[in-house]
């Protein structure tokens, strides 16, 4: 298994809050600093594909980059989807947790975690 990873400039934006959310879950005393933040896609939702924002240790293949301080991986095939993406986070009672702005997205979901293409 080749553990080899690649660093790449990142194909996704993150607001302010976004950067503010990710430090404060990256400083808590049970996160392990190994884990790098995986932005990437995955089929299914009830618009085709989700979204998948999750922390995790790096597999083969990842490339890595740093968005805003934050060290994240990304599977090379799901670029495509995720180029000029941006993700918030909303604290407001109509958008509560993470938000995902996808110029790729040709239509999206009520609740905005799938997308088609």
């Amino acid at each position: 298994m080749n553990n080899e990873q690649t660093s790449v400039e990142a194909p996704v934006r993150f607001t302010p809050a976004t950067v503010a959310e990710l430090r404060r879950i990256m400083s808590l005393p049970d996160f392990n600093p190994v884990h790098r933040l995986r932005i990437g896609v995955k089929g299914g939702g009830c618009a085709g594909l989700s979204y998948i924002l999750s922390f995790e240790e790096p597999k083969a293949g990842d490339e890595e980059t740093d968005i805003e301080g934050i060290p994240c991986i990304i599977q090379p095939a799901h670029q495509l989807y995720l180029h000029g993406m941006e993700v918030d986070w909303g604290t407001g009672l109509d958008a509560r947790g993470f938000v995902f702005r996808n110029p790729n997205a040709s239509a999206t979901c009520g609740c905005g975690s799938s997308f088609a293409v």
